[in-house]
């Protein structure tokens, strides 16, 4: 099986069973996505939205983030994955964003990045999911699964696998493909325990088919 033809059957799949799949973050504006993604790190989203119900509460906007001490905000967060280190990024976002974006989240990828706790990762979701534009968000799931189904080689790192899959999926659907791939991590192809009885794609997984070959 070529290349090509993995990608087209795959993305296939997924148009015909997950045409409408998006986030499981809950948000309502882009100041609350990014938010939630800068919490998301190292975190599962269903912790994430449990935090972000009494963290909106507290700081609705911009503004009201930015006057809130580093402390305070730890105290909001604490039960999430790298608290100090988080509460630090969301302060620094808040007072970047006022300072240089006029209190708005810039839907550029690069100037994205140039916000504390902000990388290429969390700058490709927020251009994708709040913007639309077409962005490939690879994150451990994304690196992974994408690995496995044999969509990407020999990638080192998550840029690399971004490139990989910006070259071969259509532009159109880079942003409901960075879902189809986390989910597809989160719930089926997991990272200890694959469950490839389950899975839907092992006609055309190169990890299954290595699986067989055994």
């Amino acid at each position: 099986m070529t290349t090509k033809e993995r990608y087209q059957h795959i993305v296939s799949y997924f148009k015909e069973n997950q045409p409408d799949v998006t986030t499981e973050l809950v948000y309502e504006d882009p100041y609350q996505l990014l938010v939630a993604v800068i919490l998301s790190a190292q975190c599962t989203d269903k912790r994430v939205n449990v935090i972000t119900v009494p963290f909106f509460k507290r700081f609705p906007g911009v503004h009201d983030l930015a006057k809130a001490s580093q402390d305070e905000i730890f105290e909001l967060i604490r039960s999430c994955s790298y608290p100090n280190n988080k509460a630090k990024s969301l302060l620094g976002m808040a007072h970047k964003l006022i300072s240089d974006f006029h209190a708005e989240v810039p839907d550029d990828i690069d100037a994205l990045q140039t916000i504390p706790g902000v990388g290429r990762k969390t700058a490709n979701v927020i251009a994708s999911v709040v913007f639309n534009k077409p962005a490939m968000a690879v994150d451990t799931h994304v690196f992974r699964v994408s690995a496995r189904l044999g969509l990407t080689k020999d990638a080192k790192n998550p840029l690399q696998a971004e490139q990989q899959l910006v070259k071969h999926i259509p532009e159109e659907l880079l942003s409901l493909a960075h879902h189809w791939l986390i989910l597809h991590g989160r719930y089926v192809c997991r990272a200890r325990k694959p469950m490839c009885e389950a899975c839907p794609l092992t006609a055309w997984c190169k990890y299954y088919a290595s699986l067989t070959k055994a």
